[in-house]
C-alpha cells in the first residue's frame, strides 16, 4: 500500500476510491456487524480514537483509524493507547491512521509516534473558522464528515451512530456543541449529502407534520421552537434553584481539584496561554 497523504486534496483522492465511506461513531447506536453485512465489499469503514467502545473483536475489512489531536498531540499517543486501538485492525484491510486537527491550538503528531504504521495528516482549521461556535471544538467525526461532503460531493457518506445522545456506558463531553452538530448533520441528511443510520430515525416533528398535512411544516417548526423555548426557561429556573442548594459544595470541589496533580495536557495548555500573554 502507498503512503497516506498529508493534505486535503490527497485525502479527497483517497476517499474517492471507495464506493461508500461509513463513519462509525463511538456509540451504542452503532452496530458494526450489521453495517458490515449491509455495506460489505467496496466500503471503507472509518473509526475514531477509542474504537474499543464499538469493537470487541478484530476488524478485517477496509478500514481507517482517525486519531484526533489536542494541544498535547494525537490523543491516542499521549494516552498511550496506540497499540490498544490499532490492535483491533488487521491487514491487508487496515489502511492506516489519519491524524486530524480542527482547531489552531491542536498539534499534529509525528509519524514515528504511531509505532511504524502508515500515517497521514489533515488540517481542517480553516474549514471551520467562522463556521463552528468559537467556544467549542468540532467533534472528529463531524469535522471529517462535513469536509468530505464538500471535498467529494459524489462520494456516498454514511454516518452510523451519530445520535449525540449519552448512553449508560459512554458520556458526552461538553467540549463540543452537540446541538449545532445535530442541526447541521440532519440538514445535510435531508438534502441528500449524507445518510444517517442508528439513533432515532423519525422525530416527533416528522410525525406531527405527517398527521397534519394541511399545516405548513414551517409552522410546525415555529410552534415547536416556541414550546421548546418555554420549556427551556422552566428548566433554567429549576437549575437556578438547584444551584443555590449545591453552591456551598462548589468551593470544596475547587479545593479538591487544585490538589489533584495536573495532567500533561493541562500543563501544555497553561504554557501555551502564558506564551500568548
Amino acid at each position: 500500500m502507498t503512503d497516506l497523504p498529508n493534505d486535503p486534496d490527497g485525502w479527497a483522492a483517497f476517499f474517492s476510491r471507495f464506493d461508500t465511506v461509513v463513519f462509525i461513531a463511538n456509540s451504542d447506536a452503532a452496530d458494526v456487524p450489521a453495517l458490515r453485512t449491509r455495506h460489505g465489499a467496496g466500503a471503507l469503514f472509518v473509526f475514531f480514537n477509542k474504537v474499543y467502545k464499538v469493537l470487541s473483536a478484530p476488524f478485517n475489512g477496509d478500514s481507517l483509524l482517525v486519531a484526533r489531536s489536542s494541544i498535547a498531540g494525537a490523543n491516542i499517543v499521549h494516552r498511550r493507547e496506540v497499540e490498544t486501538v490499532c490492535g483491533f485492525f488487521r491487514e491487508p484491510g487496515f489502511h492506516g491512521i489519519l491524524n486530524l486537527k480542527a482547531r489552531p491550538f491542536e498539534r499534529l503528531g509525528e509519524a514515528r509516534q504511531f509505532g511504524g504504521r502508515r500515517v497521514g495528516h489533515i488540517d481542517l482549521c480553516r474549514d471551520f473558522d467562522g463556521f463552528y461556535p468559537t467556544d467549542y471544538a468540532p467533534t472528529t467525526g463531524f469535522a471529517l464528515a462535513v469536509w468530505l461532503s464538500e471535498a467529494c460531493p459524489d462520494c456516498r457518506i454514511v454516518l452510523a451512530g451519530f445520535s449525540a445522545e449519552r448512553s449508560q456506558r459512554w458520556k458526552l463531553f461538553h467540549d463540543h456543541d452537540w446541538t449545532f452538530e445535530q442541526v447541521v448533520l440532519r440538514l445535510m441528511a435531508r438534502s441528500g449529502r449524507i445518510e444517517m443510520i442508528g439513533g432515532r430515525a423519525t422525530t416527533s416533528l416528522d410525525l406531527i407534520a405527517e398527521r397534519f398535512p394541511d399545516i405548513d411544516p414551517r409552522e410546525v417548526a415555529l410552534v415547536a421552537t416556541e414550546v421548546l423555548a418555554a420549556r427551556q426557561e422552566g428548566t433554567n429556573r429549576a437549575v437556578d434553584r438547584l444551584y443555590s442548594i449545591v453552591k456551598p459544595l462548589t468551593g470544596l470541589d475547587g479545593i479538591l481539584r487544585r490538589l489533584k496533580p495536573k495532567t500533561r495536557k493541562q500543563k501544555l495548555a497553561e504554557a501555551g496561554k502564558s506564551r500568548s500573554d
